[in-house]
């Protein structure tokens, strides 16, 4: 007998003496399972202010099948972001002139040379910061712009010596950035305005839409961006905003649980947006023994008379001001008829973000920065050409 059928015959006598294995499909099925996606808390968020606002899952070629978009592994940082990563001073702007008497708090990094200056307005209940994000990614495509970004009265570092929920109808507002606007070019010392484009998310597309129809600021106006709101969805919306107030926290604990909330809560999908735009949305109580110091600084509940005075007209107003229009939306859905038949016939450019929730902006810095960064393009004078005038031509003896 050879070498290699002695091994088998003592491999077969071995096999023989042990007891049989039984099968159990549970092993099967635990060898066979897929390992679960990692959570990406960035994008398990939703849009707080928007109730038709839902998330989305979509396919990214350079990440796994399905995985989300734009996320950070578990164990990322809850640390407030500075105002000074984004922006190269704040300004406390005081106007003697306005009944109210308001010191407005801005943001602003300064264009350079000729470059345009975006004009920030954010929405009920937010601040200047939530542009923070998205005007460094302007500028890093743009380095020329600048950006300007207000807290409304009511929101942020702004003071107004009254009540500041009084003050919150659409033309207070819309002359609050107008005043802004005029009083930084005074306190900057710049001899004119430069190229400007209006960007306004929820109220602040009605603000900048209104500021645009006003024609205040003559030909310095290039065009006006609205951010995900339309009237129709706007207006339906705000019939659920007291159900949504009544289920977010009155408070948190921490500065990092507040950040947390709005990550987990698919508020804000991108943890780098809601470090830097969070705490100025909160302010600490000084009640003594208080588990959650933390409150919202706004009351957007005591908003409310002024919800239909925001939104009521405002896709008429859209479709007709002067200057290039740009709509981004989180979902087609929210198109009304008056805004759909206009952009059939081309009157303003219209871009979806399916993935982003309510705050585009926030959820997605970097795209929505090259939309406004094209739209700004488009809409540039200075890149204009025109031919010689005919005059001029005669003038110089040349043949016509």
């Amino acid at each position: 007998m050879k070498m290699s059928d002695l091994q088998k015959a003592w491999a077969k006598n071995r096999l023989s003496a042990l007891p049989p294995e039984s099968f159990d499909e549970r092993d099967e099925e635990e060898a066979d399972r897929v390992p679960e996606l990692p959570e990406h808390p960035d994008d398990d968020s939703s849009s707080a202010s928007s109730v038709s606002s839902t998330g989305t899952v979509i396919p990214s070629p350079s990440q796994q099948l399905f995985a989300r978009p734009q996320g950070v592994p578990r164990g990322r940082s809850l640390q407030q972001i500075p105002w000074t990563t984004y922006f190269e001073r704040e300004l406390f702007l005081h106007d003697p002139s306005s009944t109210t008497n308001p010191t407005i708090h801005a943001y602003l990094t300064s264009p350079v040379g000729k470059g345009p200056l975006f004009v920030m307005h954010h929405g009920a209940g937010s601040s200047g910061l939530s542009f923070a994000v998205v005007g460094d990614e302007i500028r890093k495509r743009l380095p020329s712009a600048g950006i300007l970004s207000l807290d409304a009265r009511g929101h942020g570092s702004t003071t107004t010596a009254d009540d500041p929920a009084v003050g919150l109808s659409l033309e207070t507002l819309t002359l609050d950035l107008l005043s802004v606007i005029m009083m930084t070019q005074k306190e900057m010392k710049w001899p004119e305005l430069p190229p400007i484009i209006l960007v306004g998310h929820s109220l602040g597309g009605a603000v900048v839409t209104e500021l645009a129809m006003m024609g205040k600021l003559g030909n310095s106006i290039l065009g006006y961006a609205v951010l995900d709101v339309v009237e129709g969805s706007a207006i339906d919306a705000l019939q659920s905003m007291h159900t949504y107030l009544s289920t977010r926290p009155a408070g948190f604990s921490t500065l990092e649980a507040g950040i947390d909330w709005h990550i987990r809560s698919r508020t804000i999908r991108n943890s780098l947006s809601a470090r830097t735009s969070v705490p100025a949305l909160l302010t600490r109580s000084d009640k003594p023994s208080d588990p959650r110091p933390w409150k919202w600084r706004t009351d957007l509940g005591a908003t409310q008379p002024f919800w239909e005075n925001w939104f009521v007209g405002l896709s008429k107003k859209f479709l007709s001001a002067r200057g290039g229009k740009l709509l981004l939306l989180a979902g087609t859905d929210r198109l009304d008829t008056e805004l759909t038949i206009g952009q059939m016939q081309g009157k303003y450019a219209l871009q979806v973000f399916p993935e982003a929730g309510h705050f585009i902006h926030e959820d997605l810095p970097e795209k929505t920065a090259i939309s406004l960064v094209d739209f700004h393009k488009r809409n540039d004078r200075t890149a204009l050409v025109l031919p010689p005038k005919v005059s001029d031509l005669l003038k110089q003896g040349k043949k016509v």
